[in-house]
């Protein structure tokens, strides 16, 4: 894979486009301001009327238009939005009304992978994906450093989709990490295959199954907490900064051991094939058709899994343990007041 910087990214190309981000969560907010602090002087967040993030958005005096209005208005369009929002946006408010020869972007690619979205073939699409949150795209822009970005092109209607997406990355802070090209296939179904096995779906129910083993065994809930969940933060900031032998380097020889002699038991062959039956239902498209489904019926299966989960016994008693630690929120990601 080609690996893109500042220096081969000509930002004023982006600074000459009148640009508009769908959406102000997590990503919206910090492409948003990312843009508007390298030199962006033209930025509109297109939000619904009604929306709580309109607010948000004018404190940090940024132009607030609706979405159909801000495509009309718009060189470069980038979509935000929840990803199950994706294509009705742009049927209704974002398809029919950018001008010819505009730019379509985003941030992940399962709605053009997946064929949610049919864009009109006058559009540049492009997908600049930041591999981190958008709090922490934000933070890592404004102690001058940034996060590493996805860049890939799935139409080049005008000639200039390439140098218009490399010049969008490096205005959010991507070109002082890195700017790696890829494919909208290889990073959806990558990216999907990544949250449900490990990072999203694969940590957490490890986790819970940890905590309820030591729980039912007889162990106070307080120390399941601390060996199961509390301490995951430990290993996980070892493995980021110097990989899975910095982590081993820095753990007891016990824990090393434990680590090698036990780990595969728990991740065996029959985990592997799980994995492997996963990431078929990612590829073939299964997946993105039950999401589908899932939000036209109004996600009831989504909620009710999220009540339950919030019914836990690990969530009140981390509730109770963190309290005992202010210093976990004093640097917090999420500041639901802002973004």
């Amino acid at each position: 894979m080609r690996a893109y910087y500042d220096r081969d990214a000509d930002v004023n190309l982006i600074k000459s486009k009148k640009v508009a981000v769908i959406g102000y969560g997590s990503q919206g907010h910090a492409h948003a301001l990312n843009l508007r602090d390298s030199g962006v002087a033209e930025i509109a967040v297109g939000l619904r009327e009604g929306s709580g993030s309109v607010a948000k958005a004018e404190a940090e005096k940024l132009r607030v238009l609706a979405p159909a209005e801000a495509a009309t208005w718009a060189d470069v369009v980038m979509i935000l939005a929840p990803d199950e929002l994706q294509s009705r946006i742009y049927d209704e408010d974002v398809g029919p009304n950018m001008r010819e020869g505009a730019a379509l972007a985003f941030a992940h690619g399962l709605s053009i992978h997946f064929r949610l979205i049919e864009p009109r073939p006058d559009l540049d699409i492009f997908m600049v994906a930041p591999k981190g949150p958008g709090h922490t795209v934000r933070s890592e822009y404004q102690r001058g450093a940034g996060v590493p970005s996805l860049l890939a092109i799935h139409q080049d209607a005008t000639g200039n989709a390439h140098e218009i997406g490399l010049s969008y990355a490096a205005a959010i802070g991507s070109g002082r990490a890195g700017i790696i090209e890829t494919t909208f296939r290889e990073e959806c179904e990558s990216d999907l295959f990544g949250e449900q096995v490990i990072l999203c779906g694969g940590l957490t129910s490890l986790i819970y199954a940890a905590y309820e083993t030591l729980v039912e065994a007889g162990y106070a809930p307080e120390m399941a907490y601390f060996e199961c969940v509390h301490e995951v933060k430990l290993i996980v900031d070892l493995i980021y900064e110097g990989g899975i032998a910095n982590m081993r380097y820095s753990v007891s020889n016990t824990a090393e051991y434990g680590d090698h002699t036990r780990g595969p038991r728990i991740i065996d062959a029959r985990v592997r094939s799980h994995m492997r039956e996963v990431l078929g239902e990612i590829q073939s498209g299964r997946f993105a058709r039950e999401w589908v489904l899932e939000n036209h019926a109004g996600q009831p299966s989504l909620k009710a899994m999220r009540r339950r989960a919030a019914e836990h016994g690990a969530e009140a008693v981390g509730e109770k343990l963190r309290a005992m630690m202010p210093w976990i929120g004093e640097n917090r990601l999420v500041d639901r007041s802002r973004n």
